[in-house]
């Protein structure tokens, strides 16, 4: 029998309490938000047991409300569409256009078969041929059938994409000198005032007329109707980077650039240490009003030039007339937006791993 001097010594037993998710938590919710995702941090921190109530009033209204919003769109849809009578019949609702979402899903993966199935023939024809005479000269032909509605999707993405980092690369360096230089800008704003206003509608005969006459080879890099889209798309777009450059580095703070001087600094140091990191946030500004305009000028040009692409999609639907063109044209319009969504979303999430400073 243990004494009680004995067992007064001694530290009383407690039960060891689980560490804490919260700090963890709270880590990812962080980074979640970084990328553009923050509408998660209420779940995250509500599974974390983080103040219940807060979290569910703060998840209602990022993603409860929203939902509900949509919801009630759909509905509202659903019953007024049918009441709109076209040329091409009534307007098909929700349910019509999921059913085109999936016609249109079918006939990719039916094509992509049929591209494996012709490469596989050619495959075996070619080892047939080489086996007989191993000196025989095979021919590898590429498939040639019909471009898909995914297809078309990844063709304006890429020719978005590399309008877009003309646009960059023409805006940034143009922004940074009329930013610093007093003279630049004098030189530049006329020239922005001008062509800014200017639709796509406009630059795309001229821009078709001068790839014709200058991109002239016999194995070209890219196709010209590639290269017309994706200029328009420049020449539309460069426009917000350059004048939100241009503001950032001319608010940057003089104390700044006078500490440059006084560390005798060469102008190509000041502007890779001082103006482009004092400036990324109005950069930023510019690439994600840029890209949102090159988005939306690509599918006016594809429509315009027949180019291939999202563009060209909706116009050929719209002349092909049948009864199921017209949801078709609002799956494109759905894919339109929820892309042109997603790459804002993108550029935010850039915005904000790199200036720490974007806003909603």
């Amino acid at each position: 029998m243990t004494s009680i001097s004995q067992t007064a010594g001694k530290a009383p037993m407690t039960k060891r309490s689980p560490p804490s998710l919260l700090p963890l938590a709270l880590k990812v919710a962080a980074g979640l938000s970084l990328v553009g995702l923050g509408w998660t941090a209420p779940l995250i921190r509500l599974a974390a047991g983080d103040n219940p109530r807060q979290q569910a009033q703060e998840l209602w209204r990022q993603l409860g409300i929203p939902l509900l919003s949509i919801g009630l769109f759909l509905l509202a849809w659903g019953a007024l569409a049918p009441k709109v009578q076209t040329s091409l019949g009534a307007i098909p609702g929700p349910a019509q256009v999921w059913e085109q979402v999936i016609v249109l899903v079918a006939d990719h993966n039916a094509e992509r078969a049929k591209e494996a199935t012709f490469y596989e023939r050619q495959e075996k024809r070619n080892a047939q041929l080489l086996a007989e005479d191993s000196k025989t000269e095979v021919k590898i032909r590429k498939y040639t059938g019909k471009p898909t509605y995914v297809d078309q999707i990844w063709t304006s993405l890429k020719t978005v994409f590399m309008g877009f980092i003309l646009a960059t690369l023409v805006a940034v360096p143009l922004g940074v000198a009329s930013g610093l230089s007093k003279a630049a800008s004098a030189a530049l704003n006329p020239l922005i005032q001008i062509f800014k206003p200017v639709s796509p509608l406009a630059w795309l005969p001229i821009v078709t007329m001068v790839v014709s006459a200058l991109y002239v080879s016999d194995d070209p890099w890219f196709e010209k109707s590639f290269l017309n889209s994706a200029i328009t798309v420049t020449l539309c777009s460069l426009w917000a980077t350059l004048i939100n450059t241009a503001v950032g580095v001319a608010s940057i703070d003089k104390d700044l650039m006078n500490v440059g001087r006084v560390l005798n600094l060469s102008w190509f140091t000041t502007v890779r240490k001082l103006v482009l990191p004092s400036s990324l946030p109005y950069i930023f500004t510019g690439l994600r009003l840029s890209l949102g305009v090159g988005w939306m000028v690509l599918i006016a040009a594809e429509m315009l030039a027949q180019n291939p692409g999202l563009g060209k999609f909706v116009w050929d639907e719209f002349q092909n007339g049948s009864s199921s063109s017209l949801a078709k044209i609002m799956v494109a319009v759905f894919t339109i937006g929820i892309i042109g969504f997603l790459l804002d979303r993108l550029m935010y999430a850039l915005q904000s791993m790199f200036t720490f400073s974007a806003t909603r």
